[in-house]
């Protein structure tokens, strides 16, 4: 498969890229100006730049795209799972 290909297959589900990157700039900016993002460490700051990205995805492309739903849910049981093991 080409490149151009991939492209136009990812914009068939996620919408144009342009939009999904203004969705998810804009929503990562609120994250990163609470006071509560400067005690996160590393893993949750990246687990929630990554479900907001599939959030995105979903706002700007197809919300009914299955494998969306399932990133994020992924994405949070890896924290969920760290977490479960300090306790």
């Amino acid at each position: 498969m080409s490149i151009k290909d991939t492209l136009e297959k990812r914009g068939n589900k996620y919408g144009e890229f342009t939009g999904h990157a203004a969705i998810s700039q804009d929503l990562k900016k609120i994250m990163s100006g609470l006071p509560a993002w400067n005690f996160l460490s590393p893993d949750k700051k990246e687990t929630l730049e990554m479900i907001v990205h599939k959030i995105a995805r979903i706002l700007n492309g197809d919300p009914e795209w299955y494998d969306s739903w399932h990133d994020i849910e992924g994405y949070a049981k890896l924290v969920a799972d760290t977490l479960k093991e300090k306790e």
